[in-house]
């Protein structure tokens, strides 16, 4: 079992800060907590402790949730965090359109939006972005004070590399900053992350990968990526392309073909449009793979073992606690390649002290990487920064 441990709090040297987030990231990791746990699991002191839920209660982010009895003395107060103390914006820029999520501090969707793309060049998305935050605080009515800034995801790579030009990527963005175009837009302090990567944090917020610190997520967009949490952070690479999965050569129809031009979306779309029938949606492939499409059926045939090749180089290189498929495919579509995927015996992964699949569909749905843009925000506002003053 992976731990998450943040370094001790301090109770002088420390920035206060990061001990409010400290606090914050222990309530949220484990729920409403007392004093004395909080101390326990933080290295600081009761009192300390005391003194920042003073200040952070005062403040709207914590409230009381009750009291816990248990062993000696009074029951102690239990505090839980104020889901509407902040919000997050989220942005997710995909090749045909721009979908955005309001959440909560606990993850809720408070709002989301939707605008078609007639391109997807900065000219075109920046306005579009800017019209759907107006909307998401007009329609809400939430303060501009309490919105704590915008995670922006778009599907990678980032910057021009061997694998530019490729039709899963977005025209002309590679020449721009894309946070500062977006933060002067929005007026807001603007993370910018891949699709792959937002999409895993949005698992770890509200989905299956809740209280897990280590797991790899399977992103399926257009094209397949990989965001992989470590110890709790993510894993971005030097450039920020860490887990560009989609290009790893996989055994496939007799030969050997990029994983992405075999087992994603978009080589899904491609059969299925080769058989003469067109597939948009999410609820278009849903539709259809109730139906058992044939062409779905022999898409099945072909990238399910490409995704059991995957999943075995990604246990026995990475050694996560589990794999997670998640992304813009229909649930039940997901829920079967997980089934049916026949998982190596040769495999680190492999153990008898497993306490979760090696293999999981994900929860967050077709919004997982809009959803985890804006859990991008929260994970900064609730997480320690380890970056302190001297």
């Amino acid at each position: 079992m992976s731990l998450t441990i943040s370094p001790p709090g301090s109770n002088a040297e420390r920035s206060r800060a990061y001990n409010r987030s400290l606090v914050l990231s222990h309530i949220q990791r484990s729920g409403p907590s007392g004093r004395a746990e909080i101390a326990r699991a933080s290295g600081l002191s009761i009192q300390a402790v005391s003194n920042i839920i003073a200040d952070l209660v005062a403040d709207g982010w914590l409230r009381e949730a009750g009291k816990r009895t248990g062993g000696r003395g009074l029951p102690s107060v239990i505090y839980a965090i104020e889901a509407g103390a902040g919000l997050a914006f989220g942005v997710e820029i995909r090749p045909d359109a721009v979908l955005c999520a309001l959440i909560d501090l606990q993850g809720r969707v408070v709002h989301t939006g939707r605008a078609a793309l007639s391109s997807a060049d900065p000219d075109h998305v920046v306005p579009e972005v800017r019209a759907l935050y107006a909307q998401a605080v007009a329609r809400t009515r939430v303060p501009a004070s309490r919105i704590l800034g915008a995670g922006v995801v778009l599907p990678g790579p980032f910057g021009e590399t061997g694998l530019s030009g490729l039709s899963t990527e977005l025209p002309d963005w590679e020449h721009d900053d894309p946070g500062a175009l977006l933060s002067d837009a929005l007026g807001l302090a603007v993370t910018v992350e891949n699709d792959a990567n937002a999409a895993a944090m949005a698992e770890r917020l509200v989905g299956v990968a809740t209280g897990l610190s280590t797991y790899a997520y399977v992103y399926f967009g257009t094209g397949i990526g990989l965001g992989f949490v470590s110890n709790g952070g993510l894993l971005r690479g030097a450039f920020g392309n860490a887990g560009e999965i989609g290009h790893m050569p996989v055994p496939a129809e007799g030969g050997v073909r990029p994983l992405e031009a075999v087992a994603s979306r978009m080589a899904l779309a491609a059969r299925l449009r080769g058989s003469g029938q067109a597939a948009e949606t999410v609820d278009d492939l849903d539709r259809l793979f109730t139906a058992r499409h044939p062409a779905l059926e022999a898409w099945l045939d072909v990238a399910t073992p490409a995704l059991g090749h995957a999943v075995h180089v990604l246990e026995n290189l990475l050694d996560p606690e589990t794999v997670i498929f998640g992304g813009a495919l229909p649930p039940a579509l997901l829920q079967h390649l997980t089934d049916s995927i026949q998982l190596s015996d040769a495999s680190v992964a492999n153990r008898a002290d497993r306490q979760r699949p090696r293999l999981m569909a994900g929860a967050t749905g077709r919004m997982s990487a809009t959803l985890g843009a804006a859990a991008l925000v929260i994970d900064q506002a609730l997480t320690p920064s380890l970056t302190l003053p001297a």
